[in-house]
């Protein structure tokens, strides 16, 4: 009688193939765990960049003056003095989401931030005496 061979892979075989399987996932992985930071680095500069394009706007209708402190005035149509129910605006429907905090809240600041004023708590940082805004993060503070 002769002996059959069986088909198969031997254990070798299958080692180097879970080797090399291994070696691109440690390699793929990481370049997706980049992509939902850079995500959300983009989004947040692009919210940064329409609020104060949006200041701005407020700046230029109500003759130089600034927003309030939680920049309501943005989402509600104002007077050239400020007060509700004029002309101009509203800017913005909603203030926008910093997506490192979750928040579209604001924290008034008197100058530009220091590593103190950054918190997970609230959005953007705004200084409600020259109109500047940042971005409530650390690693995106001097954007």
């Amino acid at each position: 009688m002769s002996q059959s061979k069986k088909a198969g892979f031997t254990l070798i075989e299958v080692l180097i193939v879970v080797v090399i399987l291994a070696v691109l996932a440690a390699t793929v992985i990481p370049q997706f765990t980049d992509s939902t930071t850079d995500a959300k680095k983009s989004s947040v500069l692009f919210n940064l960049h329409t609020l104060r394009s949006q200041i701005q706007l407020y700046r230029a209708h109500h003759d130089g003056a600034v927003p309030g402190s939680a920049l309501n005035e943005l989402t509600i149509a104002t007077n050239a003095d400020g007060t509700s129910g004029g002309p101009f605006g509203p800017y913005l429907s909603k203030l926008p989401v910093n997506n490192f905090t979750n928040s579209n809240t604001v924290k008034v600041v008197t100058a530009d931030p220091v590593s103190a004023d950054f918190t997970d708590t609230h959005g953007w940082l705004y200084n409600a005496t020259t109109g500047e805004v940042w971005i409530n993060y650390e690693d995106l503070g001097t954007e």
